[in-house]
């Protein structure tokens, strides 16, 4: 027997707070031909009773629910199952490959891409000797700060590391990340982003302009008023009163 009909093989967890949203993923792993048992959860708390009772070998796990986040989920599990995040909340994508996720399919998703998640578990290994609840306490942790960021490039889910990351514009509750002369818009906000980034590699110029301070070309402070940040892209951002006083001081 192969490994990926092995996989189809597996037990695994549904947790999600949408009956709907269960039964579509219940259907469409039928409909692949899954023949492991499937159990259901809908909401955290019963995905932890039923997971660390049942010990499935996958979660399919929802991080918005009640009781419990699916992070929260995670810290609370007594085993080291494979991990899939379904969820329409694209903003936890960093947390979710920092945690070892086999993937992160954004809803609604269809039978094709689950296929994809599928094969891609038949010829997964483990990939940390770190327990999956020391992993989640440490990424639900505030003091936690990034070292790359995950963005999405059309069906993939990329990392950006963050020497290659220019700058972050921001914009209610989305940001622009510019990288490497692309452009990827994250459903995050400026504030939390900013928060998770090093802030002697990354200064708020400006309410909506986040920059990297490694990627400056030039700092032009001949204006008494604002100074104008010169990136080595070519980009030029007018800062803050407040961005101008930090960029004096590194001009200094």
């Amino acid at each position: 027997m192969t490994t990926a009909n092995r996989t189809l093989e597996w037990s695994a967890l549904v947790a999600d707070d949408e009956p709907l949203a269960r039964r579509s993923l219940r259907e469409q792993l039928t409909q692949l031909g899954w023949r492991g048992e499937l159990f259901e959860a809908a909401d955290g708390r019963s995905a932890i009773a039923l997971a660390n009772h049942r010990k499935p070998d996958l979660l399919f796990l929802d991080i918005v629910m009640p009781g419990a986040s699916g992070l929260q989920v995670l810290e609370r599990l007594s085993y080291e199952p494979k991990i899939v995040f379904t969820t329409a909340h694209d903003q936890y994508a960093v947390i979710a490959f920092e945690l070892g996720a086999l993937d992160y399919l954004m809803k609604p998703f269809g039978r094709e891409r689950l296929s994809r998640v599928l094969q891609k578990i038949a010829g997964a290994a483990d990939s940390s000797s770190v327990p999956l609840a020391l992993r989640a306490r440490e990424s639900l942790g505030s003091s936690r700060v990034l070292t790359r960021i995950f963005v999405r490039d059309g069906a993939r889910i990329v990392p950006i590391p963050l020497n290659c990351l220019e700058r972050v514009q921001g914009a209610d509750d989305y940001v622009t990340v510019h990288a490497a002369g692309r452009e990827y818009l994250i459903s995050v906000r400026m504030a939390e982003l900013e928060a998770q980034l090093s802030p002697s590699n990354f200064l708020r110029i400006h309410r909506s302009h986040l920059i990297n301070v490694d990627l400056i070309d030039s700092i032009d402070a001949t204006n008494p008023g604002h100074v104008v940040a010169t990136m080595k892209s070519g980009v030029r951002i007018v800062a803050s009163r407040p961005g101008s006083r930090l960029l004096r001081k590194l001009a200094l």
